[in-house]
Formats: C-alpha cells, sequence, structure tokens
C-alpha cells in the first residue's frame, strides 16, 4: 500500500474515532458513521477444475479486500459526510477494476429544514420505484453509482414534495462523461383531505441524460430524457399501484463498447401491483413489461458485467428464495435488446409473479396446537412477442401484451409448521424452468424439481441448532445436487455454521465438486465479525433481485462492520 493512501486511511481514522470520543457533546453537535471491511485470502485448490480440467489458481494478489470508512457530523440543520474506500492490493475478485486504490469516495453537505431541503456534493435518490432512475449503493454488488452534483427537496405542504437534482454519476473514483438532470413531484390526496383508512397519492418524474459521443454524423440527440407517471390507491386491505415510463429514442447498444447508430429506438416500462392483504390471509400479484429499458449514464457502458454507471433499478421479480440450491439457476431481468439470428432476438421481457399466503388457525385440524403457515409463489417471465428484422439495416416492432418465448418459471411452496415450543419446522418444494439461451450465454433448457426441509430446535434462553437438508434435480447442464446446512447459535452473540453443497450428478467427474463452508460470526452492539473457510460456487451473487456474478474459488473470508 502507497504511504499516501496510507495516510490518508489514518487520517480518516483518527478523526472518525475522535468524531466518536465527542458525539455526545449535543452542543457542538453530533457525530455518527462506521466501518466495514470485507477481505479474503485466496488458496490455491487443486480440487476445483475449470473447463479445460485444470485446477483453478489463486490471483496474483492471494490477500484482497473492500474496506469503506465513513463519518457523518451533524450540527443543527446541517450535515457534513465524507467516506473513504480503500481496495489494497486488489478488489475481491469480479469487482469493478476502477476500484484499485484507496480514495476519498463520496462527501457531501446537507441543510435540512422544515420545507426545504437542499445537498451538494454525492448524494443517493429514488424516482418512483426506480425502473426510470435511481442511485444507490450495495457494498456486496460492488455498485456505488452515486450522483456528484446538487439537489433540492421543496415540501411545501405535507400533500406535496418537489425534487430537482442535477450531477454527474460516480463510476470508480471518478465521475462519468455525461450530466444528468432530472425533476420529480409528490402528491398526496389522502394528506390533503385528512383521510384516514384510503390512501391515494400521485407522482410524476422526468430525466435527462446529455452526453455526446464521438460518433460523427449520429442519428440520435445528445439528450435523452425520460418520463414516468404514478398512482397509487389503499383502502383498509386492498392495495393497487401502477406506474409507467417513457424512454426517448435513443441508439440501441447490443454489446458494450458498440452503438449503433442505424437502430434508433424508444423504450418504456409498465409495473402494476396490487394485492389483498388481512391477518391470516394475503394475496400479491405483480405484473412487469419491460421494452429497450436499460439506462446508463454512458451509452457504451450498456452490457458491462459490474453494473457500473447504470442509471436505473431493473430487479428480477422472482421469489427471493433461502434455499442455496434454488439459487442456482436465478433470473435475472431482461430489459436489453438482442437480434442474435432468426431463433434469438429480444427487446424486453413481460410477465410477473403471484404471492399467496395462508395461515391455518390454532386448534383447526391442519393448524393443530400452534398453527400452520403456507406459502405460494408462480413467477413467469417472457420475452416481447413481435416482428424481428435480424437482417440490416435491423429493427423490431412489440405486441405490447404478447408473450413470446418463456425464458424463465419458477412454482414454489412453502409450509412452516411449529411442532411444539422447542420445535420449528419447515417443507419447500420448488420447480424452476431456466432458458440459458435468454438468460445466460450458452444454449439449452433446464428443467429443475428442488426439495428443502429444516428444523430449528430452540434450548434454554438464546441457544438453538437449525438444520437444512436439500436436494435438486436437473435435467440439464450440471445436473443433479445436494446440500446440507448445520447452525448453532450459541447465544445472542455468537453463531457457527457448516455448510456443503455436492454437484454428485455432474456427467463431467472433475465437475463433481463439494462446495463446502465452515465458519461463524459475533456479534455485540452494533458490531459485527464473521470468519469462514470454504469454497466459493461459481455462478451469480444476487441482492434483491440484482446480481453480479462470482468465479469459483476457495479461501479464507473475513467480514467485520461497526458503527455508531
Amino acid at each position: 500500500m502507497k504511504k499516501n493512501t496510507i495516510a490518508l486511511w489514518m487520517a480518516l481514522t483518527a478523526v472518525t474515532f475522535s468524531a466518536k470520543a465527542q458525539q455526545k457533546n449535543e452542543s457542538k453537535g453530533s457525530f455518527s458513521g462506521g466501518f466495514e471491511t470485507n477481505a479474503q485470502w485466496y488458496l490455491n485448490d487443486t480440487g476445483l477444475k475449470n473447463e479445460y480440467n485444470n485446477p483453478t489458481v489463486h490471483p496474483e494478489d492471494p490477500i484482497r479486500s473492500n474496506s469503506y470508512l465513513f463519518a457523518n457530523y451533524k450540527y443543527q440543520k446541517w450535515v457534513f459526510g465524507i467516506q473513504a474506500e480503500a481496495y489494497e492490493q486488489n478488489a475481491l475478485l469480479n469487482m469493478n477494476p476502477k476500484y484499485n486504490q484507496t480514495n476519498i469516495a463520496t462527501y457531501f453537505v446537507q441543510y435540512k429544514g422544515e420545507k426545504i431541503d437542499l445537498t451538494a456534493g454525492y448524494f443517493y435518490e429514488q424516482f418512483g420505484s426506480g425502473l426510470l432512475f435511481r442511485s444507490w449503493e450495495d457494498r456486496a454488488l460492488g455498485i456505488n453509482n452515486a450522483l456528484r452534483g446538487g439537489r433540492i427537496i421543496f415540501k411545501p405542504t405535507k400533500a406535496l414534495t418537489f425534487k430537482g437534482i442535477y450531477g454527474q454519476q460516480r463510476t470508480g473514483f471518478d465521475v462519468a462523461e455525461s450530466k444528468i438532470f432530472g425533476g420529480n413531484f409528490d402528491f398526496s390526496v389522502s394528506d390533503l383531505l385528512g383521510w384516514k383508512t384510503t390512501s391515494l397519492s400521485f407522482g410524476s418524474d422526468y430525466i435527462w441524460r446529455y452526453e455526446k459521443t464521438n460518433i460523427a454524423h449520429p442519428n440520435f440527440d445528445n439528450l435523452t430524457h425520460g418520463i414516468g407517471s404514478r398512482i397509487s390507491l389503499s383502502h383498509e386491505s386492498v392495495y393497487f399501484s401502477a406506474e409507467y415510463d417513457y424512454k426517448s429514442p435513443d441508439a440501441v447498444v447490443q454489446a458494450p463498447e458498440q452503438i449503433d447508430n442505424r437502430l434508433i429506438k424508444p423504450g418504456s416500462a409498465l409495473l402494476i401491483n396490487t394485492g389483498f392483504s388481512q391477518k391470516g390471509f394475503g394475496i400479491d400479484a405483480t405484473f412487469r413489461r419491460l421494452e429497450n429499458m436499460s439506462f446508463f449514464s454512458e451509452r457504451a457502458a450498456k452490457g458491462n458485467t459490474f453494473n457500473d454507471r447504470i442509471m436505473n433499478y431493473v430487479p428480477s421479480l422472482t421469489k427471493q428464495h433461502h434455499y442455496n440450491l434454488a439459487n442456482i439457476y436465478v433470473y435475472q431481468a431482461q430489459p436489453n435488446v438482442l437480434l442474435a439470428g432468426s431463433n434469438f432476438v429480444k427487446a424486453g421481457e413481460i410477465g410477473g409473479q403471484i404471492d399467496l399466503f395462508y395461515d391455518f388457525k390454532k386448534g383447526t385440524q391442519l393448524g393443530g396446537k400452534y398453527g400452520t403457515k403456507v406459502a405460494f409463489n408462480c413467477s413467469n417471465w417472457n420475452a416481447l412477442s413481435g416482428t424481428y428484422y435480424i437482417n440490416l439495416p435491423q429493427d423490431y416492432k412489440t405486441d405490447f401484451f404478447g408473450f413470446g418465448k418463456r425464458m424463465y418459471t419458477d412454482y414454489s411452496l412453502e409450509i412452516t409448521k411449529k411442532v411444539n415450543q422447542k420445535w420449528l419446522t419447515g417443507f419447500s418444494y420448488i420447480n424452476q424452468y431456466y432458458n440459458k439461451k435468454y438468460i445466460g450465454d450458452a444454449d439449452g433448457i433446464i428443467n429443475t424439481h428442488i426439495v428443502g426441509t429444516e428444523a430449528t430446535y430452540k434450548f434454554a434462553g438464546t441457544r438453538s441448532v437449525r438444520f437444512m437438508g436439500e436436494h435438486m434435480w436437473a435435467d440439464y447442464d450440471r445436473k443433479n445436487w445436494a446440500a446440507a446446512t448445520l447452525e448453532f447459535n450459541i447465544n445472542a452473540k455468537f453463531t457457527v455454521y457448516a455448510y456443503d453443497l455436492y454437484n454428485y450428478g455432474n456427467d463431467l467427474d472433475y465437475y463433481r465438486n463439494h462446495y463446502y463452508n465452515v465458519g461463524g460470526s459475533f456479534r455485540k452492539k452494533s458490531t459485527r465479525l464473521a470468519l469462514n473457510y470454504g469454497r466459493q460456487r461459481g455462478g451469480l451473487v444476487c441482492v434483491g433481485g440484482v446480481c453480479r456474478f462470482v468465479d469459483e474459488n476457495s479461501g479464507v473470508s473475513l467480514s467485520f462492520n461497526t458503527s455508531f
């Protein structure tokens, strides 16, 4: 690590802990902040083989880490914040290569009054559901697309909110070349009229991206704009919301760094959610249609694997399973255009999911003494149907409510049963359809059947032990898997665990691997320390429906975070 980065890190650490010591002095304001580090020592593992049947080896710098130190100071209506980041000697594998040093990453100053809120520096914001614009941070995925510029929030009344933003999007320790402008308003009818059991609100937002490219005589405007409108209504146990977003015609990018000056198309998104919920029963349904809805602060960034410079939030709308095997074939949202061949064309996605929850009451035949909980989920996603022209000049015309090639389906049933005061049990069945050609990068359709069972036994106090067993039958790709997890909560602070995923059904013997992990965590107040050793299964790691790819690796991992 270079001397200047060490000095920077030590200075910020000293400021942070000095702030912590003074945080109770209210006459001088208050401090808050924290520190987080995620480190791994990558080890050679001759048991893990690549596609050429050669053992995987650790990277050139086997000890790597991502670290974050942040501090905020609040004085009356003012807030000052700063965050430093270190990726030494290199960032963890499969992170954005622009994270490659130790430096100040973000900073801001904010004035927050009763009606006016002003921010200068780096900030995060979201309009509506985020389908048109969202800036956020997710360290596990390596995403931080904060805007550097200014924001104003004006609330003349409780029922009305206006927002205005301007800035350049963060990319690594720099900012993108483009400039982003935006405005948003939200109006609550129920707050205006003082309704108690009914909530009704409207909203609309506008976003502009201005980027000049090096393309001579472009057929598209430097300025791309988007507009969105939404409504939300709920009354007692019933709710409904809808949002429609439109993106003006722009050059289509089918592969990173390849801007097509001949294919200029608009984009759109429709999102509808409705449901009913009361004690013991609930149903929720979501529908979404996306067409050419990728949105990046720089056009050529579209399709990069790090979600770098992404301007909007397009998560996959499927059930987030807690079983390990159910997360091998995960769906990723498909908002992109790709005219690769007569049997492989897409311009977006259409589909949705339905969640159903029901609690059998205590004392009934199916509920038993403690009741029984049942949850059912169904999600289905298709490519947009339409007319596609793959020969030059390429073009397409979609059917608005047309369902094309099926890309992904997931059906799941979960039953949770409390047997007595000490035993809690659960059972799940999951069926998945995964069209690898449309979601991944290879041919093949995979059908899976997954069963999972779990049981938790509670001892006296806060001690408990939990077991999970899983099995997946798959008819293609890596075939069958088995998995088991054992977790022991020694007390409210200390937990240890061990798990193993075994790809015993793989047709290639050198891929029949055990992906084992052993580790534990310790938590005290706002401080948490975790340590584990084992193998990482290659594939997608997802948080909230957004994913990043990781390579198979072995090693020792350390995670530490604290806040004050």
